[in-house]
């Protein structure tokens, strides 16, 4: 069944349509001009069965030219486990993407991003997925998406690899945008977000399906995010399952 449901995802994203501002929690193909640069957070509190984690990353993104982006994200990260605690910095990564496909239409766009995101050990060894596994892995996907003028919807697919552990995970995403103003000038954006995770680490028979209910507001290159991640389908051993996340973004664009 869990595979039935990642599949459906994923052909459902390629199918359809990305809103106005970039998701919350998923990722889109959409990118900038050429030359332009954000800063931007997004702290997440996670709330488990082995205990609270809360996660900060300091995210810089450039894009030297309109089709090329490249990343670092630099992490800070506190922990009260059952078997551990403590506070310092997570794992930093560094992201890059490559848009290969875009065709613009009368309001709206469609356009396909290859991704890889490289996470190097320099956090503690706490074996927390995606925040501080103190072991390489290397990310490698695909995202894509149709913008409109009213609506959209992206969807990404792709596989994460440890060499030297046991947090191997295939990935896809599936994320819908609803934005609540009209396009106006200066940019101002009210956005809702729907957000769909669906992570199977096959080497330890684990599986999630969790779903994410975002705002965002948007006032020029400035904007503001708030989520909430719940727990759909869980396949996991008891004392690590997700009882809720909440995410709390800013980004600033120049």
């Amino acid at each position: 069944m869990k595979y039935i449901i990642t599949v459906v995802c994923v052909v459902f994203a390629f199918a359809k349509a990305i809103a106005q501002g970039p998701p919350i929690t998923a990722d889109k193909p959409i990118m900038l001009g050429g030359g332009s640069f954000t800063i931007k957070t997004l702290t997440e509190i996670r709330n488990t069965e082995r205990g609270t984690i809360v996660y900060t990353p300091i995210m810089l993104h450039y894009l030297p030219t309109n089709n090329i982006l490249v990343a670092l994200h630099i992490p800070y990260t506190t922990y009260n486990l059952r078997d551990v605690d403590g506070s310092g910095l997570a794992d930093m990564k560094i992201m890059g993407k490559y848009q290969f496909y875009r065709k613009d239409g009368t309001g709206k766009t469609f356009r396909m991003v290859a991704k890889t995101l490289q996470t190097l050990p320099t956090g503690r060894e706490i074996d927390v997925m995606d925040i501080s596994t103190g072991k390489y892995t290397g990310y490698y996907g695909v995202v894509a998406g149709l913008e409109t003028l009213k609506y959209g919807i992206s969807g990404e697919i792709g596989y994460n690899e440890m060499p030297d552990g046991t947090l191997d995970e295939f990935r896809a995403k599936l994320g819908f945008g609803l934005p609540l103003l009209k396009p106006q000038y200066p940019n101002k954006q009210l956005n809702l977000y729907f957000e769909y995770n669906s992570v199977w680490l096959h080497e330890r028979d684990w599986y999630q399906l969790l779903y994410s209910q975002g705002v965002q507001y948007a006032l020029k290159n400035i904007t503001f995010d708030l989520a909430v991640q719940l727990p759909l389908v869980q396949e996991i051993d008891a004392d690590r399952a997700l009882n809720y996340s909440v995410f709390l973004g800013t980004r600033y664009t120049f």
